[in-house]
């Protein structure tokens, strides 16, 4: 858990008192790939060597954990260091990018890697409207950096058995590739999985999603009507504004439904 503490003043009930809050880390983490820079991601500094993973897979730089022949973090610094076995697509060499804790890539970036590893979902796993409101209740009990702080998001890879695997960042995006990141490392099958996620369902969100495979996103929040065309055309299950005993089921709404083991 990173986080510090401020002092501050609270007005509340038409008084004032100086209370001390606790706040999320805010930390640059630059990423050198084959001696070259390549990204300034903002993130909360846990976790750093499976983010670099996620992130390297998500941009498309590599496929699988074995294409990474050395990763070194320099906390101290804040530098990541990766060799991989491949050379940077032309697209990527040269480029220096800086990545918001709030932000996506731009889009002219953002497109030239989706085309090369957005995938159709393939997998047909049904779960109960029950299950998925249990899941979501365990992943909103999980979160306690966001109780604590109110300015982190998390992310989850989740099954019928329960969650396996729940990552923590002020980014959104930083949340999502430290879970892809396990994934390629733990080298988890995304059969019968579920994402579960605490922000917005953007087009890069659920693009991020299918690069993983996983056919299943339930989020708190609301989609966008581009990520719904994605979902849509990629086979995926998007699930929003999941809170107690509702949500909403924007598309193929087939992989939710009551069976009869649940």
């Amino acid at each position: 858990m990173r986080t510090r503490s401020w002092q501050m003043d609270r007005f509340q009930e038409r008084k004032w008192t100086s209370v001390e809050d606790e706040i999320a880390e805010e930390y640059p983490l630059t990423v050198i790939v084959n001696e070259k820079e390549f990204a300034t991601m903002v993130c909360t500094p846990l976790d750093m060597e499976v983010l670099v993973t996620g992130f390297l897979a998500s941009e498309g730089i590599i496929r699988r954990v074995n294409e990474i022949k050395q990763l070194e973090v320099d906390e101290n610094r804040g530098f990541a260091y990766v060799e991989t076995t491949t050379k940077l697509p032309p697209a990527h060499s040269g480029q220096k990018r800086w990545l918001g804790s709030c932000c996506g890539t731009s889009r002219a970036f953002y497109f030239q890697s989706d085309a090369m590893t957005a995938r159709t979902v393939m997998d047909e796993t049904i779960f109960s409207p029950d299950l998925c409101y249990r899941r979501m209740e365990e992943f909103q009990t999980d979160a306690d950096m966001f109780q604590r702080t109110g300015g982190v998001h998390q992310a989850a890879i989740a099954c019928k058995k329960g969650i396996l695997k729940a990552y923590t960042d002020i980014g959104r995006h930083n949340a999502l590739d430290k879970l892809y990141g396990y994934l390629l490392k733990e080298n988890i099958s995304r059969k019968g999985k579920m994402i579960l996620f605490t922000g917005r369902i953007s087009s890069e969100v659920l693009l991020k999603i299918s690069k993983m495979g996983v056919g299943i996103l339930l989020s708190k929040s609301a989609p966008t009507d581009l990520a719904l065309e994605l979902a849509d055309d990629l086979n995926m299950t998007a699930v929003g504004f999941l809170r107690g005993k509702r949500m909403n089921v924007y598309t193929h709404s087939r992989r939710i439904a009551v069976t009869k083991e649940e």
